[in-house]
């Protein structure tokens, strides 16, 4: 019995490991779209007195969030994946995340990122967001650093915070073609 648990262990913690060689095959060739959810920042949701431009107002990144961050961008680099674009969106922990990882000058803040407002919102930004991806064609790949509630819509999943999920793209329906979590 303690032989047949250990081979499902063993089986079990092999599957990620394959999905994310699978994903860093994709990235090293270059063209990919990732959708990447920021790095670790406790809590859920922002204070009442939110301000878009005063980070003091918002849930940040925790120390393990900028390490994380970090661990990121150092294993796109070692992994030779070729980064041709950071778009992210305008809250603290997704930017900080982006430019700890990727550096200050490939990032670019994309409202279409942020956390919806409401329903029509969410519409527009979905439609925005699903014609920058289907459009893409650059040879490095093109990173987005977004929330869940926008990688939810686009794809009807979840992510972990600090995973990247690289794009199947098109006909207009997204899903993921491979997965990447940085713990």
């Amino acid at each position: 019995m303690l032989r047949l648990l250990l081979a499902i262990a063993l089986f079990l913690s092999a599957v990620p490991a394959q999905a994310t060689e699978a994903g860093w095959a994709l990235l090293r060739n270059g063209g990919q779209v990732v959708l990447m959810r920021h790095a670790d920042a406790p809590g859920s949701g922002d204070p009442g007195n939110f301000d878009i431009e005063a980070c003091g107002t918002q849930r940040n990144l925790s120390d393990r969030g900028r390490q994380q961050a970090r661990r990121i961008g150092a294993l796109f680099q070692a992994r030779a994946a070729p980064i041709e674009r950071v778009l992210t969106s305008r809250y603290c922990r997704t930017r900080d995340t982006a430019v700890l990882a990727f550096g200050a000058d490939l990032v670019e803040p994309l409202a279409a990122l942020d956390v919806p407002a409401d329903e029509a919102a969410l519409k527009a930004q979905k439609a925005e967001l699903l014609e920058r991806i289907e459009g893409y064609s650059g040879s490095g790949n093109l990173i987005m650093v977004t929330h869940l509630a926008v990688i939810q819509a686009l794809i009807g999943g979840r992510a972990r915070e600090g995973e990247a999920i690289i794009l199947s793209r098109g006909g207009g329906n997204l899903h993921a073609a491979a997965r990447i979590t940085f713990n």
